[in-house]
């Protein structure tokens, strides 16, 4: 009895369009990220400063409450 073993391996282009998306998908995840933030801060800038007061946050630390996740911990 034969036994045949055949050893395929995946194509470079099939690789590189895996990396491509890959890439693409990163993008737009970032891009996500970054207009979420950019949101909340335009949000947060368009309260009073009463607003912000009650909210435990001044006008000057808008940028730092919004990333403080990222820089701050």
């Amino acid at each position: 009895m034969a036994n045949i073993t055949t050893n395929i391996t995946a194509s470079p282009l099939r690789e590189g369009w895996k990396r491509f998306v890959a890439a693409l998908e990163r993008g737009f995840d970032s891009q996500i990220r970054v207009c979420a933030r950019r949101n909340q801060i335009e949000a947060l800038e368009a309260k009073t400063d009463e607003e912000l007061a009650r909210m435990g946050i001044r006008r000057d630390e808008i940028a730092y409450h919004v990333f403080k996740d990222l820089f701050y911990t």
